[in-house]
């Protein structure tokens, strides 16, 4: 029922901070920064289509990761960011089984194709290609302790970022193309229809992101809000276990800060939590991130 999605990554010394792929900010060219991020997501009420319910057989729903995640600047307007998360579920009740190994292999590329600045402000365009697939052979077909969706994804992206003095506000809008999913099983039902098949069609996913902060020397800190829409797909059956190819939607609101160590030079922490206001067909969970991500210089910036 969930997703690990958030990618926490990348940061430079009092240049730029979080440089993801759905920010607006840029690591400087010949930088590398790299790094390690916990995450810890749990639920107990979901939604079932829009009932919102417990399960009692299942207890509490808990996912932790840890991702490895890196960021290069290829020039000052291109960008190469990857991430592999090791993902472990795990239910507090009953007696289905988790799961842990290896998730998905994420590879973007963020160009800067558009900056212009004022007086005392900036404002910058971005255009994102992230290319996701899976690492291990984990099996789709567990949720809600299922390690993903098993499918092959392709993401297109455009974000905006406005920038007064300290203060930022930046919005981003994507589209994730999704590969076919396959089943350890010859048949399944969808909600809608009986397949004579093991492969399932997976709908596409539309999602915006859009935050507001403020960052003045070591610190950031910043407020965000996270929409996703997935296009197409049933509603979990009542009383049954969702699907691979549910229609997963969900609003969620969230807050990070991030503060540059005095020592050693390069090194900075990082803390975030999101939170889900809404859903349909989702754990309704709140999710907490931590980690260090240490920033490598190979060269003078042009």
């Amino acid at each position: 029922m969930k997703k690990i999605y958030l990618l926490l990554l990348g940061i430079i010394p009092t240049l730029s901070f979080s440089q993801t792929l759905t920010d607006g900010l840029m690591m400087p060219k010949k930088n590398f920064c790299t790094g390690f991020m916990y995450g810890h997501d749990r639920w107990t009420n979901y939604w079932e289509g829009e009932l919102k319910r417990d399960n009692g057989n299942i207890g509490h729903i808990t996912t932790q990761s840890l991702t490895w995640v890196g960021n290069y600047g290829v020039t000052n307007k291109i960008n190469v960011i990857a991430m592999v998360p090791y993902v472990k579920t795990e239910a507090s009740q009953g007696t289905l089984h988790g799961m842990e190994g290896l998730q998905d292999l994420s590879l973007g590329v963020k160009y800067n194709f558009f900056k212009q600045k004022f007086e005392k402000s900036t404002f910058s365009t971005f255009a994102v290609f992230n290319f996701s697939t899976p690492l291990s052979d984990y099996t789709p077909d567990f949720f809600p302790l299922a390690l993903g969706t098993h499918t092959t994804n392709l993401t297109y992206r455009l974000t905006s970022n406005f920038r007064y003095e300290h203060w930022y506000v930046n919005a981003s809008g994507g589209y994730t193309w999704r590969s076919n999913t396959k089943l350890d099983r010859p048949s399944y039902f969808d909600g809608n229809q009986f397949v004579m098949s093991d492969e399932v069609k997976m709908p596409n996913v539309f999602d915006v992101f859009a935050s507001i902060g403020y960052h003045t020397g070591p610190l950031q800190a910043e407020l965000n809000y996270m929409q996703q829409n997935t296009l197409g797909g049933a509603d979990i059956r009542r009383q049954d276990m969702p699907f691979v190819s549910n229609r997963m939607n969900y609003i969620k609101g969230g807050a990070l800060i991030m503060y540059y160590l005095p020592k050693p030079a390069g090194l900075a922490a990082r803390g975030a939590v999101m939170y889900t206001l809404a859903g349909r067909n989702v754990g309704q969970s709140t999710t907490l991130m931590a980690g260090f991500l240490y920033t490598l210089k190979f060269g003078e910036n042009q």
